[in-house]
């Protein structure tokens, strides 16, 4: 995962932010031209204990999506690609043009029989696909779904990585005997501070940033 993630990054960013729709929102039936051009914004969230952000631009991506038919597009901008594949590059290179994005479409969906857990929509078919009213069974016969995932350099981990630092600079940690008897120094501390807050620049564009740096800058 470390190669992975350096192969996203460059210009001092050393980190990736994960994103996932799960299951990734589509009626059953629909082709893959259809369901991504009836998707605006792409539906998925920010794996993080953060605030929700919106990406709007982003520096580098790999996106993977499993599990959607291969029927036939009806009437779609993105009919005219001759893959999977190039269908979804397309839709990301429309959603987050300039960005340099590697795409993998893949037709087996992921597993959700027990143990994995039940917490799905009466909304989903026994496949994860989207039902205009709900279904007899319970969500616990969901047995797959269509997944979207991707790894992300964006400018949305400035934002993460200032809130990062000003949670790790709220704290007097001179106070906490135990936290540098475990073996951690005060100066490699403020240096950790430092180089996260330097990175954190590395993905300030003036889209994703929110003014944060300045706060992450105070004790």
């Amino acid at each position: 995962m470390l190669h992975f993630a350096d192969s996203l990054t460059f210009s001092g960013r050393k980190v990736v932010a994960a994103w996932a729709a799960l299951p990734f929102p589509a009626l059953s039936g629909s082709s893959l031209p259809d369901i991504l051009s009836a998707h605006q914004d792409v539906p998925w969230k920010l794996l993080s204990s953060w605030k929700e952000q919106k990406v709007s631009c982003c520096f580098a991506q790999s996106v993977v999506l499993r599990g959607i038919c291969q029927e036939k597009a009806t009437r779609s901008p993105l009919h005219s690609c001759e893959s999977p594949e190039q269908v979804l590059q397309q839709y990301l290179h429309t959603q987050f043009p300039g960005a340099f994005s590697t795409s993998h479409v893949l037709q087996q969906p992921c597993h959700t029989q027990p143990p994995f857990p039940q917490f799905f929509s009466p909304l989903l078919t026994r496949r994860g696909f989207l039902l205009d009213k709900a279904q007899g069974f319970s969500s616990a016969g969901v047995e797959s779904i269509p997944v979207l995932a991707a790894l992300q350099s964006s400018p949305v981990l400035h934002w993460l990585l200032s809130g990062l630092c000003r949670e790790l600079r709220a704290p007097n940690v001179r106070r906490w005997s135990s936290f540098f008897t475990a073996g951690v120094e005060q100066d490699d501390f403020q240096e950790a501070l430092e180089e996260i807050k330097t990175l954190a620049q590395c993905y300030e564009t003036g889209f994703g940033a929110d003014g944060s740096e300045d706060e992450a800058d105070s004790d």
